[in-house]
C-alpha cells in the first residue's frame, strides 16, 4: 500500500501546476453520477454532499497527494449537490392529463417545430377550469390549421384553443428523456392547435430584449429576402424561425449547421474582430499608443460587444457559454495573462456547470468543449512546433485553418454521430472552404450592418454580406447532394461517450508520455459502440406502433403515424432508411389494423383501435400483445395496453438468451420530471427560479 501511495504522489507531483482543467471534470462527474441515479436523493443527501463540496476550499492544506485526491472528491460532491439543487428551483407544475380547451399565455419565444411548424412558448398560462397553482409555468404550442390572423411578438398575450399534453418521455429505453429536458426548460406541456391563434392583449412593457431581436430580425429579412436574409437574422439575432427546412437539412448534411447556430464560432469572431478593430484604431493616434493600455480597452470594448451579442441574440444556453468562454479569453487579455489556455477554458467550463448542470447532458455542452479543449491542446504543441521549425508566413494561416477544421471536426464528430446517428463524410471539406468566409467576411459586414443601421445605411453591408452568405449556401447544398455525403451509425450504449470523454481528457490535460493511456478508453469505447446491439423488439410508450429487427432491418407495424418515434427508432438502427420502407419489411400482411409478426419463439401482436382490440379475444404464452387501447385478455400473454404503458413508458424486448423486457421507468427511474417527489429542499428563492 505505502508503494502505490509513493507512486500515486509522484504521479500527482509530476502534474503540480496542471491540475486546475481537471477541477471541471471532477465536478461534472457529481452531476453525471445525480442525473444517473434512478432514485431521486433526499435532501439531507444533498445537504451532505453540499458539506462535502465545501472541503475543495481547503484540500490545499492536504499536502500534495491528498489535496488533489481530497479535491475531487469534495468537486464531484458539489457537482451532485448543485445538480439536486438546480432540479428543486426549476420545479413547477406538470399536467398530467390530456388537456383540451381554451388556452391563453404570454408569448415569450417563438420558434419552429421539426415538422416547420411555427411554435409559440407561452408563459403566465391561464388553463380552463383549473387552479392556478396547478398550472403549469409555462407551455408550449405548435401552430397548425389556418393562422395569419395574429402575427405573433413576444409580449403579447394570446388566446387559442388548442390540445396539450404532459412532455413525453424517451421514445425507447435509455434515449432521450424529453421529460427531463423540459422540467429543466420549465416547461409543463406541449401540444398543438388548429384553430386560430387570436390576440388578447398587446405587448406589455415587458420582454424589452426579445422584441427587439424580433424587429432586427425582421429589418434584415426585409431588406434580404430569402434563405440569405433568414440566416442573416439567424446569425445576427438568433432566429432561425425563417430558415427553411431544406436549406436547415442541407447544413445539417454538410456538417455546416454550427454556423447558424450562435455559440462558440460566431461569439469568438465578433469579439475577435472588434478587438482588432479597436486595438487598431488606439494604435493609429500617437499619443494613445504611447500613453493608453490599448490592448486592455480593446478587450473591454470586444467583451461589451459581445454581452450586447448576447442579449440581443436571446441569451439561450448555447449562446451563454459561448460569452462565458470568450468572457474569460478577454478577461485573461485584460489581467496580463494567456488569453486562450486550458485554464480559461476550465474557468468557463466551472461557469457554465455551476450556473446550469443540466447542460453537461446537451450535445451543445459536450462538442463545444469538446472542441476548445482540443484545439487550445493542439495548438500549444503546434505554436511549439511553429516556433521550432522556420516556415514561410504564408502556411501558417493555411496550416492553422487546416488543423482547426480537422482538430474541431475529430473533437466534435463522436459526439454528433452518438446524439445524431449521422457523420458528414465531407464535412471537414465544407468546413475549410465555408468558415473562412464566415470569419474574414460574413461576420465582419454583420457588425459594420449594426453599426450602420442608426444611420439607415446597414442595407449596404447586408448586400454584401448575402454575397458571402450564398456561398456558404451554396457549398452546403453542393456537398450535401453529392453521393455518400451522409453516413448512418447505430446508437451507442451508455458507457461509450463517457470513456471518449476521459480518453479524449486525458490525451489532452494530462502531461508527459501518460497522456497515451487515454488510448485505452478510446479503444474500449470503439470496441463497445461496434459491438452494439439493438433491442430485437421496441414498442412506443402510445402503444400505436412496433418495431420488430429483422436480418434486413427494422420493420415497422405502420406505414404512416408516429412519424416521430419511427424516426427516432430507424436513426437509432443506424440503418438511414424511412418509415413506408421500415413497413414494407413486416413479415406478415397486415390485416385491417392488426399486424402479426414472429421474431424467433415470440409472437407479435398488434392491434391498432377498438374494432382491432374487439376481434382477438384470448392470447398465449409466449405472446406480446400491444393495443392503442385499452385490453384485458385471458390467458398467459404480455399485454401492452395505454394504462400499461402510461406507467412503464415505451418498451423494448431483448431476445438474448431468452425474452428480456425492459421499460423507460425501468432505466430513467422515479425521478422529479417523473413525478418522483422527495421532501423540498429548502432554499431561497433566486432568479435561477425564476429563469
Amino acid at each position: 500500500m505505502g508503494q502505490v501511495l509513493t507512486w500515486l504522489a509522484a504521479l500527482l507531483l509530476g502534474q503540480r501546476g496542471h491540475l486546475f482543467p481537471w477541477a471541471p471534470v471532477c465536478l461534472a462527474t457529481g452531476i453525471g453520477v445525480y442525473f444517473a441515479l434512478r432514485a431521486e436523493p433526499s435532501a439531507a443527501v444533498l445537504w451532505a454532499c453540499g458539506g462535502l463540496g465545501c472541503l475543495a476550499l481547503v484540500q490545499h492544506r492536504a499536502g500534495p497527494l491528498w489535496g488533489p485526491l481530497l479535491g475531487a472528491v469534495a468537486l464531484a460532491a458539489a457537482g451532485f449537490a448543485l445538480a439536486g439543487v438546480r432540479a428543486q428551483q426549476v420545479a413547477g407544475p406538470v399536467l398530467d392529463f390530456r388537456y383540451y380547451g381554451a388556452i391563453e399565455g404570454r408569448v415569450i419565444q417563438i420558434d419552429r417545430s421539426a415538422s416547420d411548424a411555427l411554435r409559440l412558448t407561452l408563459d403566465r398560462v391561464v388553463l380552463e377550469r383549473m387552479d392556478p397553482d396547478e398550472t403549469p409555468h409555462r407551455v408550449r404550442v405548435s401552430l397548425h390549421g389556418t393562422q395569419g390572423y395574429l402575427d405573433p411578438r413576444p409580449g403579447q398575450v394570446v388566446i387559442l384553443t388548442g390540445h396539450l399534453s404532459p412532455p413525453g418521455g424517451a421514445v425507447e429505453p435509455g434515449g432521450f428523456d424529453f421529460r427531463r429536458h423540459a422540467w429543466f426548460l420549465r416547461l409543463g406541456a406541449v401540444g398543438y392547435t388548429r384553430s386560430p391563434v387570436l390576440l388578447l392583449e398587446e405587448a406589455d412593457e415587458g420582454l424589452p430584449v426579445a422584441r427587439m431581436r424580433l424587429w432586427l430580425s425582421a429589418r434584415v429579412q426585409a431588406a434580404l429576402p430569402g434563405e440569405r436574409g433568414a440566416f442573416a437574422a439567424a446569425i445576427m439575432t438568433g432566429d432561425r424561425s425563417g430558415m427553411g427546412q431544406e436549406t436547415l437539412q442541407a447544413l445539417r448534411d454538410s456538417n455546416l449547421a454550427h454556423l447558424l447556430a450562435i455559440s462558440g464560432l460566431h461569439m469568438g469572431l465578433l469579439a475577435g474582430f472588434v478587438f482588432a478593430a479597436l486595438r487598431l484604431a488606439l494604435i493609429l493616434p500617437r499619443h494613445a499608443r504611447h500613453h493608453w493600455p490599448g490592448k486592455k480597452l480593446a478587450a473591454l470594448g470586444a467583451l461589451l460587444a459581445a454581452a450586447g451579442y448576447l442579449a440581443l441574440s436571446g441569451g439561450n444556453v448555447a449562446t451563454e457559454r459561448a460569452f462565458i468562454m470568450v468572457a474569460a479569453a478577454l478577461c485573461a487579455l485584460m489581467l496580463d495573462r494567456r488569453a486562450l489556455s486550458l485554464r480559461s477554458v476550465a474557468i468557463a467550463a466551472l461557469v457554465v456547470l455551476v450556473m446550469r448542470p443540466e447542460a453537461l447532458l446537451g450535445p451543445g455542452f459536450q462538442m463545444s468543449f469538446a472542441a476548445t479543449t482540443a484545439l487550445v491542446a493542439v495548438f500549444e504543441q503546434f505554436s511549439l512546433l511553429q516556433r521550432d521549425r522556420k516556415w514561410p508566413r504564408w502556411i501558417a494561416p493555411i496550416l492553422s485553418v487546416v488543423v482547426s477544421s480537422a482538430v474541431a471536426g475529430a473533437a466534435t464528430a463522436p459526439v454528433g454521430m452518438a446524439h445524431f446517428n449521422q457523420v458528414a463524410h465531407y464535412g471537414l471539406l465544407a468546413n475549410l472552404v465555408a468558415v473562412p468566409v464566415m470569419g474574414v467576411w460574413v461576420v465582419p459586414l454583420a457588425v459594420l450592418a449594426a453599426l450602420l443601421m442608426p444611420l439607415g445605411l446597414d442595407w449596404i453591408a447586408l448586400e454584401l454580406m448575402a454575397l458571402g452568405l450564398g456561398w456558404i449556401l451554396g457549398v452546403a447544398h453542393t456537398v450535401a447532394g453529392w453521393e455518400g455525403s451522409v453516413g448512418h451509425v447505430v446508437a451507442p450504449g451508455s458507457w461509450v461517450l463517457p470513456l471518449i470523454a476521459l480518453g479524449g481528457l486525458l490525451l489532452c490535460l494530462w502531461r508527459g508520455r501518460g497522456r497515451l493511456a487515454g488510448l485505452a478508453p478510446l479503444g474500449l469505447a470503439v470496441v463497445l459502440w461496434v459491438g452494439t446491439d439493438r433491442p430485437g423488439v421496441l414498442i412506443s410508450d402510445s402503444g400505436t406502433l412496433v418495431g420488430i429487427m429483422l436480418p434486413e432491418g427494422r420493420a415497422l407495424s405502420r406505414e404512416r403515424g408516429s412519424g416521430f418515434v419511427a424516426g427516432v427508432w430507424l436513426e437509432n438502427d443506424g440503418l438511414g432508411h424511412v418509415q413506408p420502407e421500415a413497413a414494407a419489411l413486416w413479415p406478415a400482411p397486415v390485416e385491417g389494423r392488426v399486424a402479426r409478426a414472429a421474431i424467433g419463439d415470440l409472437e407479435i401482436l398488434h392491434l391498432q383501435g377498438k374494432r382491432a382490440a374487439r376481434s382477438v379475444t384470448s392470447c398465449h404464452s409466449g405472446q406480446i400483445v400491444v393495443s392503442s387501447v385499452a385490453l384485458s385478455l385471458p390467458g398467459g400473454c404480455e399485454v401492452f395496453d395505454p394504462p400499461r404503458l402510461e406507467e412503464s413508458g415505451s418498451v423494448a424486448v431483448w431476445l438474448r438468451g431468452g425474452v428480456q423486457v425492459v421499460t423507460d421507468r425501468d432505466l430513467s427511474g422515479h425521478r422529479l420530471w417523473h413525478g418522483g417527489a422527495p421532501e423540498p429542499v429548502r432554499l431561497a428563492r433566486s432568479a435561477v427560479a425564476d429563469q
